[in-house]
């Protein structure tokens, strides 16, 4: 549930004892925006983001598959106008039991909150239309989909529409997750992975309920959903179209673009990077005042579990959502290059390439104005501790150049690099090297030298 309502109706009434809470001392949690047994929508702020106001989901570690961290950590880095920006995402404490949390842009207003008082007008949907399919456009061409696609999930942001981000899976991903059964949901759910087509069925009724208040029924006799019959004339022909069983006869985003004549968009926009501010090594997790006892036990058992799966999973949501790139990782060969580390090695045919047990880089994003104040070269070297499974726990400034706006960056990016899997304690520390140029970044990384 993505939708960020503002209203605590309807709501576990569990919720309301988490107001007041801080999510890893930076995000407190305020007013409870929406909630249901399976997930909760707090309005918070962070000073370290380029928003002032965000909204923070938090989920039952039990209620939530384990690969989600992993899908909401991917699409942090996804930069669309049409999609909810996410900032970021990880484990919590809250009375002792563990939970996972995404921070994103917080909205004004959701369809499903209009479609509570009156249904959208024709024209109204044909505003809509436009950028709705621009990000389904977006998405589908990264070989991602959105896989939950109804008005509560069409929000407004700063008197924009923008898709939700959170339910963002790489196209082809198993169905699990949090989403509750519904009309939304494709027929061939039950024995098929997510998939494109999936999205333009979600698309279909959720059309359909935006200009009826109501839903289409099922009759497979016909071979598509029966939609309700005050539908607009114009738009029957295109939603019994979106609404078919068959979902190699659906039509895609974009050809829905090209009959509508909606101009083609660009697929990407350069945002300024997000940086959260540091928490202290040694810092206390705040949280309400929680009984003690075998609990603890078990939160520590659940944390390790999820953190290796979802060590696993990055690699797998990286190869789909990158189809072109992917590859079988082994201990004794690293994956190819991300994209942009695979761009600076194309224009420079002497760059690095991945030292034996790197699993995955990642870059500092990097605005086109901060790079053109850069004069000469900047070199930043980042101390990374990494975990058994081999994702980084812990990343240190060992080199912090001259400029600690690039530091922070690059100390972000080195979070988000993953090692093979090693037994050895001192083989688990490396030095991430980061190269700031007028032209670009570079990166690179070494076993640290023993002590």
């Amino acid at each position: 549930m993505s939708a960020q309502a503002n209203t605590t109706s309807a709501v576990a009434p569990f919720w309301s004892g988490w107001q007041s809470a801080v999510i890893n001392g930076v995000y407190p949690l305020q007013r409870l925006l929406n909630g249901s047994e399976r997930s909760a929508v707090f309005s918070s702020e962070c000073k370290g983001l380029p928003v002032a106001n965000v909204a923070v989901k938090i989920i039952p570690i039990e209620r939530v598959t384990l690969a989600q961290l992993s899908h909401w950590r991917f699409s942090t880095g996804l930069s669309h106008p049409r999609l909810v920006r996410l900032f970021d995402a990880g484990l919590c404490q809250l009375g002792g039991q563990p939970f996972l949390f995404v921070v994103m842009e917080y909205a004004e207003q959701t369809l499903s909150q209009v479609l509570s008082q009156r249904p959208l007008t024709a024209e109204e949907v044909r505003e809509m239309l436009p950028p709705t399919l621009e990000a389904l456009a977006f998405l589908h061409s990264q070989g991602l989909v959105h896989s939950h696609l109804s008005p509560s999930n069409l929000l407004v942001v700063n008197d924009q529409l923008k898709l939700s981000s959170d339910s963002i899976r790489p196209a082809g991903a198993p169905r699990v997750g949090i989403a509750e059964p519904s009309l939304h949901v494709p027929p061939e759910a039950a024995h098929a992975a997510f998939s494109s087509a999936g999205d333009i069925w979600g698309l279909g009724v959720t059309l359909a309920e935006a200009l009826t208040q109501g839903l289409p029924s099922l009759d497979e006799h016909p071979g598509a959903a029966v939609l309700p019959t005050t539908v607009a004339p114009e738009f029957v022909g295109m939603l019994q179209r979106c609404l078919n069983y068959d979902p190699a006869a659906r039509p895609s985003a974009t050809d829905l673009q090209a009959e509508l004549g909606c101009a083609p968009q660009a697929p990407r926009v350069q945002v300024p990077p997000t940086v959260v501010p540091e928490i202290p090594r040694d810092a206390p997790i705040a949280e309400p005042p929680r009984q003690r006892g075998p609990i603890a036990a078990l939160v520590a058992a659940v944390f390790l579990i999820l953190l290796a799966a979802v060590w696993a999973d990055l690699h797998l949501f990286h190869s789909a959502a990158n189809p072109a790139q992917a590859t079988a990782v082994t201990p004794q060969a690293s994956v190819p290059q991300p994209a942009a580390m695979a761009q600076a090695t194309a224009q420079n045919p002497t760059a690095h390439l991945p030292e034996p047990g790197v699993v995955r880089e990642a870059l500092p994003t990097v605005p086109r104005r901060a790079l053109g104040t850069i004069h000469g070269r900047i070199r930043i070297a980042v101390l990374v501790v990494v975990d058994h499974f081999g994702a980084v726990i812990e990343a240190h400034l060992k080199n912090t150049g001259p400029s600690a706006y690039f530091a922070r960056l690059a100390r972000e990016a080195a979070r988000k690099w993953t090692f093979v899997a090693v037994d050895d304690p001192d083989s688990r520390k490396w030095v991430v090297q980061f190269e700031f140029t007028h032209s670009g970044v570079t990166g690179n990384a070494t076993p640290a030298p023993a002590p």
